[in-house]
């Protein structure tokens, strides 16, 4: 029997990148996916159709309270369960740390919109349905920008920084549901596709010589979503950036 057969999964922005792997790998592992996402509606429905089982796809913006809720109704009128939240869906831009009327308020503001609002308010709407599963649990993927001083802007910073602190906070208050993260350094992914600077610097200086592929950063999820005595971690897989930065 599969690790994760009988359990049903929403993984946020799942149409490309570390969302589109964490799909792929909690299906094969046997659970029915939902995968999402804001805009990306023929990506997402082409990856729901190509898992090896059971998946839906929603398109929903979490930074939208009512869509987020929307998300989590689908997911029940579908599967009639929730038992794993992967809150992946996350929006950046680069904005160079020492100029910061570039940071503008639009900028500061969706940043927060939709990788700690939206991220809450999802969390909070599926809490419920969580708590009724034998193993009910929630990953965060956050980033070493939430540990480190670094980052593709402050605000993106900042609200990894708010996203890791809110992982131990609901582990504490919300068990026996497990709440986790894992706190990525560079993913080479379509969004970072044309960061060649930043591949470039984290090739040369991280011990382990080079950025992560979306597959690594799944495999960490997975780990947590199937460890049934885990909670409150934030798991930083850099490989080795934040030793040396």
């Amino acid at each position: 029997m599969a690790e994760l057969e009988g359990r049903v999964a929403i993984v946020t922005g799942s149409s490309s990148g570390i969302g589109e792997a964490v799909a792929r790998r909690l299906s094969a592992a046997g659970a029915q996916v939902v995968v999402n996402s804001a805009t990306s509606v023929a990506a997402g429905e082409d990856i729901s159709q190509s898992l090896p089982g059971e998946s839906i796809y929603v398109q929903a913006d979490i930074s939208d309270q009512d869509q987020g809720r929307a998300l989590v109704d689908a997911t029940l009128d579908r599967f009639g369960q929730l038992d794993v939240l992967v809150n992946n869906a996350g929006w950046t831009t680069q904005v160079a740390h020492e100029d910061l009327d570039a940071l503008t308020d639009e900028i500061f503001r969706r940043t927060f919109e939709v990788n700690v609002f939206g991220t809450w308010w999802l969390t909070k709407s599926a809490m419920p349905h969580l708590r009724k599963s034998p193993d009910g649990n929630v990953v965060m993927v956050t980033s070493i920008a939430g540990v480190r001083p670094i980052g593709s802007s402050i605000a993106y910073s900042m609200s990894k920084a708010a996203l890791n602190q809110l992982t131990v906070l609901l582990a504490k208050s919300c068990g026996p549901v497990r709440v986790n993260a894992v706190a990525p350094g560079l993913v080479a992914t379509p969004w970072t596709s044309d960061w060649e600077g930043m591949h470039k610097h984290v090739s040369d200086t991280a011990p382990l010589g080079r950025s992560a592929t979306p597959d690594d950063i799944a495999h960490s999820v997975i780990a947590l979503a199937t460890n049934a005595y885990t909670t409150g971690e934030v798991m930083v897989v850099d490989g080795g950036l934040s030793q040396v930065i």
